[in-house]
């Protein structure tokens, strides 16, 4: 039996790991597709996992060249050590050696590698893509063919933000119309359709934005985006040039008739004012006999009317006043 010696334990072991990395080359890749934000775990398969095991997981965007995580039995104790970028996310279950990973991000998108070293290695390759959810997309109306009258086909037009491995497509009912997608994330993807008046009332259409882990659809509103009346449309506008001038004269008719009923009302109001009531006075007897002692004299000198009041006395003489 071959004894190590304690100065030579780091040499094996740093040859038991190359020996580790080149035995995994060959292992079967596991390929997971995952939604940002979400907790994830890389089940590695292996069970009895004997306590003194030493595991180790590794991480890189292309090849698994970087350790992440150390566990190992030290002194009777299990000592795990993480890696600063993934602190607070990792969790490793020392039983089957699965990983989980909280609050996955696109930045955690690569490939893991385990190796559980006991006497002997046991190994699992992970091939992990993280997505974020796509964007829900927008449908408005574009006539792109002027040479076709709008009434006869429509031209709706999707668009929806890009992001990796999207795609936008156009359904009728469960069947697909089209499909783009442009490896340029800087650019929208956009999407046209032609629909035919014919076929408006007799399918349903939707724009859907789909990647390998979430899709959102948006549902064509004919209504609002195409005119499916063709003829109601054509006899309006034959009617119109004929409405407008009706619709005018009526609206001078009803003015004209307000005007002269406000000149009637003021005409009836100027009347009333013009008429005097006049009313019978009674007179007392001490008035009257009061009254008897003057009386008026109306003189004419150089053609104006001079009025002057007589007041009798006692003895019956009168004098002017």
């Amino acid at each position: 039996m071959m004894k190590i010696l304690p100065g030579n334990r780091i040499l094996w072991t740093f040859l038991l790991l190359l020996c580790c990395l080149l035995c995994a080359a060959g292992d079967e890749t596991v390929t997971l597709q995952e939604v940002e934000g979400t907790t994830i775990t890389l089940h590695t398969g292996i069970t009895g996992i004997q306590s003194g095991a030493q595991i180790l997981w590794f991480y890189g965007p292309k090849k698994a060249e970087e350790k992440i995580l150390n566990s190992q039995v030290f002194k009777g104790e299990t000592v795990t050590e993480i890696h600063e970028k993934f602190k607070k996310r990792l969790q490793l279950d020392r039983i089957s050696g699965a990983l989980t990973i909280r609050n996955i991000s696109r930045n955690h998108s690569g490939v893991y590698l385990i190796h559980v070293i006991n006497g002997g290695l046991s190994s699992r390759t992970f091939s992990v893509s993280v997505y974020a959810p796509v964007s829900t997309p927008v449908i408005r109306n574009q006539r792109e063919n002027q040479t076709v009258s709008p009434t006869e086909v429509c031209f709706p037009l999707c668009s929806v933000e890009n992001g990796e491995d999207v795609t936008l497509s156009w359904y009728r009912g469960t069947e697909r119309l089209n499909i783009t997608n442009n490896t340029d994330l800087s650019v929208n993807l956009s999407l046209t359709l032609q629909i035919h008046n014919q076929d408006i009332n007799t399918n349903t259409y939707t724009c859907v934005s789909a990647n390998p882990v979430s899709n959102k659809t948006t549902s064509l509103s004919i209504t609002q985006l195409c005119d499916h009346h063709p003829a109601e449309s054509k006899r309006s506008r034959i009617l119109l040039p004929v409405l407008i001038p009706a619709g005018v004269l009526v609206l001078l008719s009803v003015l004209v008739f307000l005007c002269v009923w406000r000149k009637k009302e003021k005409d009836e109001v100027s009347d009333k004012s013009e008429d005097l009531t006049y009313s019978d006075v009674k007179l007392s007897p001490e008035r009257v006999k009061a009254e008897e002692n003057w009386s008026v004299t109306c003189v004419e000198e150089n053609g104006s009317v001079v009025y002057s009041e007589m007041v009798k006395d006692a003895d019956g003489n009168k004098s002017d006043s």
